[in-house]
């Protein structure tokens, strides 16, 4: 699935963020043309992978949007504490 590649670059900046990496998980959801990647992790790192103002998952948000262009597939990246 093209949202693999996206899930693994996602998991992959948020494990560098983290302190816990061990909490941290991804539910991939695929719909027709879009695909929804959901990170869970530790509360205490919720905060670091969200980042002041949001502005980190926005960061995360715009790579995951661009790598899914060019795989193909409309990208959504949701933090769970």
């Amino acid at each position: 699935m093209p949202s693999d590649r996206v899930a693994d670059l996602v998991e992959y900046i948020v494990c560098g963020l983290v302190d816990d990496e061990d909490a941290v998980s991804l539910d991939v959801t695929d719909g027709e043309d879009s695909s929804l990647i959901e990170v869970s992790c530790a509360e205490a790192d919720a905060g670091r992978i969200i980042g002041r103002r949001g502005r980190t998952i926005k960061a995360i948000r715009t790579l995951a949007r661009a790598l899914g262009q060019r795989v193909g597939t409309s990208v959504e990246v949701e933090v769970l504490g």
